[in-house]
């Protein structure tokens, strides 16, 4: 979500308008800050537990911004009770994009917990919300499903810029993201050492997450010798490791659309995900690989992949550049963004 968020921070400056990021502090955000090309960062304090992010000024805060629009990245904390509060306010447009987070996956999980924001502020919040944004139909039903609104904004995330056609990689497939039981490091790690691959193939993880699912990773990682648990990567790193992959893996149990999966694409790189991924062009023009969310899929996904002759990869990795510089670009999706924007601010408050 917060390389989506970036993304969409540059969508509102190259339309000529000036991106507010308005964050709850936390120890990573002087890292982040400069990912936002120099747009304003209003950082508001948290008190209690992170994971609920309660942050008692951000109302006032989100009022003091001089908003023309509100965007709120992310649902089930805080800052939907502030947003609906500051849409309440002000009676200017509300846009919330719940990045997946409204997935049967997700809704299943921490049920107790979700009933309660549910009754506090979420429907409230989806209920005041101008609209409701979704990154694709599938995530258009959840939202229908779960709000009973029919009237989701379906825009995708924009890929990268599209990179130079790759020379033909040594067989490393990358797995970039957060490590999470969602997705599904279990079965990519069981497939690979299940799979049939070169002798010199090597799987190379990267990311963040809990502790305890970093120390689940650690262990795991360390009964297979070809494999490797690198950390987080940004920026060059990242862009080393995606150079060097001739796959990407994502066999993720739920997603809303994720950026990994774009930014291999725009980088040239073929992939091996699921179709919760919910990134169905992939596999329509040859850019994918349905990994399914088995143990056993994700082996005979890789093996397939791995069959592949140099010429075969060069066009599954033309597909994936044709399609982030095509209906995932950043021109395509700024256009929508601007389009929708633009529209809800001519509505009367």
């Amino acid at each position: 979500m917060a390389e989506a968020v970036v993304a969409q921070a540059a969508i509102v400056r190259d339309a000529g308008a000036v991106p507010v990021v308005v964050t709850l502090a936390d120890a990573s955000l002087k890292d982040d800050a400069e990912r936002f090309g120099g747009a304003e960062i209003v950082a508001v304090p948290v008190r209690g537990p992170a994971r609920f992010g309660f942050a008692p000024t951000l109302a006032r805060e989100l009022e003091g911004a001089q908003l023309d629009v509100l965007h709120l990245h992310g649902i089930w904390m805080y800052p939907s009770k502030a947003a609906r509060i500051w849409r309440q306010r002000t009676g200017k447009p509300l846009v919330i994009s719940p990045h997946g987070m409204l997935a049967p996956w997700i809704t299943a999980r921490g049920k107790p917990q979700k009933a309660v924001a549910r009754q506090l502020y979420e429907r409230g919040a989806w209920r005041a919300a101008s609209r409701l944004h979704a990154l694709t139909g599938a995530e258009a039903e959840d939202i229908r499903c779960e709000s009973g609104r029919r009237d989701a904004l379906v825009i995708p995330n924009a890929a990268p810029a599209v990179e130079a056609a790759p020379p033909f990689p040594d067989p490393v497939v990358a797995f970039i993201g957060r490590i999470h039981p969602k997705k599904n490091l279990a079965a990519l790690i069981a497939g690979w050492e299940q799979a049939r691959l070169p002798a010199e193939a090597r799987l190379e993880i990267a990311g963040w997450g809990a502790e305890e699912d970093v120390a689940w990773l650690r262990d795991r990682i360390a009964e297979v010798p070809s494999a490797r648990f690198l950390g987080p990567v940004y920026g060059a790193e990242k862009a080393e490791m995606l150079r060097r992959a001739r796959f990407v893996a994502l066999p993720s149990f739920s997603e809303g659309l994720p950026m990994a999966i774009l930014e291999s694409w725009a980088a040239g790189v073929p992939t091996v995900m699921s179709v919760e991924c919910n990134l169905d062009e992939g596999f329509d023009a040859g850019a994918a690989f349905d990994s399914g969310m088995t143990a056993e899929s994700v082996a005979a996904a890789l093996t397939r992949a791995f069959a592949l002759e140099e010429g075969d990869w060069r066009r599954a990795s033309d597909a994936a550049r044709s399609l982030a510089d095509g209906p995932f670009s950043a021109t395509t999706v700024a256009r929508e963004w601007v389009a929708a924007y633009a529209a809800l601010m001519d509505q009367p408050a």
